[in-house]
């Protein structure tokens, strides 16, 4: 008994030693496996980086400029044809759904603060503050929120309005490729801008023709 008692009390020293050896290389194997871990949490599923391209049709500068004359054109003729019509109405709700859609996108990235494809590589960053704000992809929702009326509103009598909805999938490729949004981020802008473009065709008069003197419903065309 007395040599079995001194064998272990001779051997915890040995193991106690052991572990302090291996210490620093079990930290750092933790280390490792942390970011390892979180790169495989559910959102990786569908989230992952891709080759990044910014040239030609998915240079930022591209797709902006069709979204911004788009968006001049819709508000030249919302104001040229007033309310009063379908189409001067459709445009009014167009005009007005791109402001709540990118309002909207613009408080969803301020709660969530996720990283961006180019900050880290890891989707599952959120919360980080700071400058984080690729959650949800604000570019999309404003594409998917100016197309979104003249599609519910025109779609069933010229279903060729349906490939309006080209634009924002191409804003959304355009931004997964340019490494500034993940996909989740994409089709959360899609649903944000879509609800808004709902949202603003669901409204009988819309809400800047109720704030703006009548003549603005008339249309600037009535005058000439």
């Amino acid at each position: 008994m007395a040599s079995s008692a001194t064998s272990r009390s001779a051997s915890t020293p040995t193991s106690a030693a052991t572990a302090a050896r291996h210490a620093p290389w079990l930290a750092a194997l933790a280390l490792v496996a942390l970011p390892c871990g979180a790169q495989t949490c559910g959102w990786s599923r569908v989230d992952h980086v891709v080759n990044y391209n910014a040239s030609g049709m998915w240079n930022p500068n591209v797709y902006r400029s069709i979204v911004g004359g788009l968006s001049i054109a819709g508000l030249g003729g919302a104001i040229w044809e007033g309310s009063e019509n379908r189409l001067g109405k459709t445009m009014w709700q167009g005009a007005e759904a791109e402001v709540i859609g990118g309002a909207s996108a613009a408080v969803g990235k301020y709660i969530f603060t996720r990283a961006r494809p180019n900050e880290g590589a890891n989707p599952c960053l959120w919360f980080q503050g700071g400058s984080n704000y690729s959650f949800p992809s604000g570019e999309a929702a404003v594409a998917a929120a100016l197309v979104t009326p003249y599609v519910l509103e025109y779609g069933s009598d010229q279903p060729a309005v349906y490939a309006l909805l080209l634009l924002p999938l191409y804003v959304g490729v355009g931004r997964v490729k340019n490494q500034d949004h993940w996909q989740t981020d994409v089709l959360a802008g899609w649903a944000v801008g879509g609800l808004s473009g709902w949202l603003s065709h669901s409204l009988d008069t819309p809400i800047t023709i109720q704030l703006l003197p009548h003549g603005v419903a008339v249309g600037l065309k009535a005058k000439f």
